[in-house]
């Protein structure tokens, strides 16, 4: 009884891996792990956070500063005056102060205004930094995906040659046994046979890679293995004409460098604003502690201007730098546009040339079938030779291999076509 309930629970348990190993699992379930759990996009999402604070740091100018100070000082002696000859001491040798004081800036000449709005764009370039690494990342998950999909393909054509090899070898060891045809057939098939398992197993190891790198997009555990949905297929509309205008404003990445070069303008603006004045006002309240004296706490109220007359080149030292960031900003939002357009023509030339591809090979296939066939009956029939059945073999996994790149090529480029849009 007791290894019946063992065998029962087995039975569940290894029932239960195989239902979960089998799931299906669609190219849109892995976009949304990957958008929630993907590593990269975990530590990318930092960086908007960050900025956040960045703002709310800016933000504070607007209001006043307030500073509390105390402290205990001993002398060596107390401080004293003399008044009609006679002396007089003025203060204790050791006393204590505090203080506490609100300074706040009137006007800075747009200083305060630029650095917060620069902060506020920042924050929205990083926003938008971190859409595009997101698009790559979906990027990514496709191409595993379809990659996985096509090495599936290729296995099982490259696991029909080895049968057919095998046929092939079976026949050759009759035919040498009657004594029609030599030895030579059948070590030229054992050697292509061995040759075709090699490939297979490159293959096979190939699909277990591809999976690793899709479960770490994904933030999958190592091991986790599905069926993938092999009807899946992207939209075409984006082989349509495809407007670059519309298409630059839709990339995240030329929004985050737009706004980088902003920011520069900004920060050129707030590096200026070091050559003028300031005007602030202050309130304090100071006590030190003085028994000579009638008052030893004193409030008062201050307005004021100040303007710094020399601080060693900083601040000519911060425009040059800021008017320079500026510069790389605008040279790289350039080169980026140019880029975009570089990638909108180069996928929409391998969309057109993957689905032409796809036409070729499928006409391919029949015809290194048909020619396989023709082949094995000349060779039956003792009036062909063995290396024009293996070459006919090699013809017909060649051809289906070509036909699944075609088809898998298609739709990755189609992605990398919508990825250059901005449409993905």
């Amino acid at each position: 009884m007791r290894n019946l309930l063992f065998s029962i629970v087995t039975s569940g348990i290894l029932l239960t891996g195989t239902v979960s190993w089998a799931a299906q699992l669609t190219l849109q379930e892995c976009l949304e792990r990957a958008r929630q759990h993907n590593p990269t996009l975990k530590a990318a999402a930092w960086a908007p956070r960050i900025a956040e604070q960045d703002i709310r740091q800016s933000t504070a100018a607007n209001y006043p500063r307030v500073d509390a100070q105390a402290g205990y000082t001993m002398q060596q002696a107390a401080q004293g005056a003399k008044i009609a000859g006679t002396k007089a001491e003025t203060q204790q040798a050791d006393y204590a102060t505090a203080g506490l004081s609100a300074t706040y800036t009137i006007y800075d000449f747009g200083r305060r205004n630029a650095r917060q709005r620069m902060t506020a764009v920042l924050a929205d370039s990083s926003t938008q930094s971190f859409e595009a690494r997101r698009t790559d990342v979906a990027l990514q998950v496709i191409e595993t995906y379809f990659s996985i999909l096509e090495t599936g393909k290729l296995i099982s054509a490259a696991e029909d040659e080895v049968t057919q090899v095998e046929e092939h070898r079976r026949v050759s060891q009759a035919l040498f046994e009657e004594g029609v045809v030599t030895r030579n057939d059948v070590l030229q098939a054992e050697v292509r046979l061995a040759a075709t398992k090699q490939k297979l197993l490159t293959m096979k190891n190939n699909r277990e890679n591809n999976w690793l790198q899709l479960n770490f997009l994904t933030g999958s555990q190592p091991g986790f293995r599905a069926e993938l949905d092999e009807g899946i297929t992207l939209p075409n509309g984006a082989t349509a004409s495809v407007n670059e205008s519309d298409a630059l404003s839709r990339r995240h990445d030329i929004q985050a460098l737009r706004l980088g070069v902003e920011a520069g303008d900004l920060e050129v603006r707030e590096s200026k604003t070091a050559f003028y004045p300031e005007l602030y006002t202050q309130a304090a309240l100071n006590y030190v502690q003085n028994d000579k004296a009638l008052e030893q706490a004193i409030m008062a109220a201050t307005i004021g201007i100040k303007v710094n007359l020399f601080d060693g080149f900083a601040s000519t030292a911060a425009i040059e730098r800021a008017v320079r960031n500026r510069s790389r900003s605008q040279d790289a939002l350039r080169q980026a546009e140019t880029q975009v357009r570089l990638e909108i023509d180069t996928s929409r030339n391998d969309v057109n040339v993957a689905r032409e591809r796809i036409g070729v090979a499928q006409t391919a296939i029949r015809q290194s079938e048909e020619n396989l066939r023709i082949n094995r009956e000349r060779y039956r029939e003792r009036v062909g030779t063995a290396t024009e059945v293996l070459d006919a073999q090699t013809l017909v996994t060649q051809a289906k291999t070509d036909y699944y790149s075609a088809l898998y090529d298609y739709q990755v480029s189609q992605a990398r076509l919508k990825r250059a849009a901005g449409e993905l």
